[in-house]
């Protein structure tokens, strides 16, 4: 009969519970709220640099008429309100999993609900995180070159320095990314908060001009100017208009870091109304006939005298935004690696103190050389916002169609409360996608094509880690009372204290071994004297707070030492360091090895993949691709911590993959 227990025990409980716990912020509100507009908030603040730009003078090509900058204005407005407003700062912010938000977070929340669609809406939210990626490239190369095209206005003959000036910025961005944000990231909320006062300040001050503009918080002008334009006109505002709301989903995806009070805090109190007077401000210039150098609307806003100062502050607000995004894709990827959709690339903790602040080599130099590639294709950021929209409107779409779900099934609402709140804010962006669409061949490709290599990608990792796993437990031979009875009857022993890892659980008698423990008695004839067999779990939840291991002592003497088995659990959140907690767990008699990691030996398998002899083409592509993305993962005892001071015994298994 076998001995199980679970939870932590011993003196040093809450020292231990520690690690367990989320990762809260604990930074005073204000702190948190200034932090917020630095990282938060830096691509939806940089927005209008370039958003305005795209109606009257991008391929909407909108005339700049009085009627038609009231009109605009007030979709701007109304466009802000509904999705930064209602549907982020409001709504999205209570869909939290245990303090995080996100799209892993929403796939963590349905993914223990079964509903018609629930499987096709979790791919969807995979593809969602894929577009993620897309616009983590998209965003550093258009708001940087954004600000840096101020030059145009201030120096026309710099024209041709704008590309280069813009790479060297990048290059000098990326490449420091190895430091990590957290010196840097101490003055990204001052600047952006100075950012927001300054493009309100001159807002304001175009409003004073032309103080008729405020009649666009009437939402009929914004629907007699689309009522007025022909169906494709119509379409091309609506595929401008989403560019005003570029980064929104900023707010859902940081939320683990900074909580949604100081996050609404930042967004009402600064955030919504800067943007609300600057856009205002921008359209007042228009509906008052004022000239616009270099069709550059932001900057013809600007005095002469303050161009220069005021470009230079909104290269370092752009700046900003793009660390925020980079981070925030490193965040991405680290969820995906813990959820088990990516492959184990290599993680830098840049901080001691902070475990989410990471860097990712690969993540890193993937996303230079997208946005490198974007600012020499494109050339300028009127070109590369038809690459933009089609990301951000497909990322909202989806969390639109995701939110449902979490409002039915998650909060309890009837179906009429969700259709009232949840189908109108679907359908603007459902709108917002078919009008974005028709940027396909203009660069909407772009980030679509990343967004599905991504999808893609992660969806071979998860088939292959399914098949890998199915494939070589079906090598397993021995139970775990047979592994008991050889190992009782065994009259000598190595004399070692050895772990092995298990692919699933053993907690009963009649579980099957892990393949490598027969491999080891076949090959030796005899078991190490004290046997630990660990199996780590990755429940699809941010942090584990409680129940974090289950010990199964299935024997246990003092001469013939002992087999048992471990499940070690972590959230996609944690650091999965499976050596430091086994440790713990030695020292305080919860397994019998020495507490000191340097006695143990660590047995592993390595799977030779091998494909059936029946795999069709398509499948064998998939195979194919698979074993290329095991190229660029680390293995699994690496990223668990073994290998760190544990001696590592590792045995190359052929498997077949069916």
């Amino acid at each position: 009969m076998s001995e199980t227990r679970s939870g932590w025990r011993g003196f040093s409980w809450q020292a231990r519970a520690k690690r367990s716990a989320p990762h809260l912020p604990h930074a005073g509100l204000t702190s948190l709220t200034i932090g917020a507009l630095g990282v938060v908030f830096g691509a939806i603040g940089t927005s209008p640099l370039y958003a305005i730009d795209q109606i009257f003078f991008g391929p909407a090509a909108v005339a700049a008429t009085p009627e038609n900058a009231l009109g605009a204005s007030s979709l701007v407005i109304w466009t802000i309100t509904l999705v930064g407003a209602i549907t982020y700062a409001l709504l999205m912010l209570r869909a939290e999993n245990d303090g995080e938000g996100g799209v892993f977070a929403l796939y963590g929340l349905l993914h223990k609900y079964r509903f018609q669609g629930a499987r096709v809406l979790l791919w969807a939210l995979m593809l969602g995180a894929g577009l993620l990626f897309g616009d983590g490239m998209i965003t550093p190369a258009i708001s940087v070159l954004s600000a840096v095209e101020g030059l145009e206005v201030a120096a026309p003959n710099l024209a041709h320095f704008v590309a280069p000036l813009t790479v060297a910025i990048l290059t000098a961005l990326f490449a420091l990314q190895f430091k990590g944000a957290s010196r840097v990231g101490a003055i990204f909320g001052p600047l952006t908060l100075l950012w927001f006062v300054v493009i309100a300040a001159f807002g304001l001050a175009e409003i004073a001009r032309a103080p008729e503009i405020l009649a666009a918080f009437n939402p009929l002008h914004g629907l007699a100017f689309l009522a007025n334009s022909g169906p494709r006109e119509t379409l091309w505002v609506l595929s401008a208009l989403i560019l005003v709301v570029t980064g929104g989903e900023a707010m859902y995806a940081d939320l683990g870091h900074f909580g949604a009070k100081p996050i609404r805090i930042a967004w009402f109190a600064v955030v919504f109304p800067a943007l609300l007077l600057n856009y205002l401000g921008q359209c007042a210039h228009l509906l008052r006939g004022a000239p616009i150098p270099g069709d550059k609307l932001f900057f013809s806003l600007i005095p002469t005298p303050l161009l220069v100062p005021v470009i230079l502050l909104a290269t370092l607000a752009t700046v900003s935004a793009s660390q925020a995004l980079i981070s925030g894709t490193f965040s991405l990827a680290w969820q995906a690696i813990g959820i088990g959709f990516a492959p184990r690339l290599e993680v830098q903790h840049t901080h001691q103190a902070h475990a989410g602040q990471i860097y990712i080599p690969a993540a890193n130099w993937g996303l230079y050389a997208g946005s490198i590639a974007l600012v020499i294709a494109f050339g300028s950021s009127m070109a590369i916002a038809a690459a933009y929209g089609l990301a951000v409107a497909g990322v909202m779409l989806i969390t639109s169609l995701a939110m449902i779900m979490v409002a039915r099934r998650y909060w309890r609402w009837s179906r009429l409360q969700t259709a009232l709140v949840w189908g109108p804010l679907t359908f603007v962006n459902a709108a917002f996608l078919v009008a974005s669409s028709m940027k396909f061949f203009e660069g909407g490709f772009v980030p679509l094509t990343v967004g599905l290599a991504i999808f893609l990608a992660m969806a071979t990792w998860r088939w292959g880690r399914k098949a890998t796993f199915a494939a070589y437990a079906a090598r397993s031979k021995l139970t775990m009372g047979e592994v008991v009875e050889l190992h009782r009857s065994c009259t000598s022993f190595v004399e070692r204290n050895a772990l092995v890892m298990a692919p699933a659980a053993v907690r009963r008698m009649s579980d099957r071994a892990p393949a490598l423990v027969g491999l080891l008695w076949n090959r030796y004839g005899v078991f190490p004297r004290n046997l630990v067999l660990v199996e780590v779990v990755h429940p699809k939840v941010p942090y584990i707070h409680e129940n974090r291991y289950h010990v199964t002592v299935f024997d246990r003497d003092s001469a013939r030492g002992c087999v048992i088995g471990v499940e070690l659990r972590f959230g996609f959140m944690e650091e999965p360091n499976v050596e430091r907690y086994l440790a713990d767990m030695a020292r305080h008699h919860e397994i019998d090895l020495p507490a000191d990691p340097h006695r143990w030996v660590v047995h592993v398998a390595h799977e030779n993949l091998l494909p059936a002899k029946d795999m069709n083409f398509l499948k064998m592509l998939r195979f194919r691709l698979f074993l290329f993305l095991r190229l660029v993962s680390r293995p699994a005892y690496y990223g668990y911590g073994l290998g760190d001071e544990v001696q590592l015994s590792a045995e190359i298994l052929p498997v077949k993959v069916r």
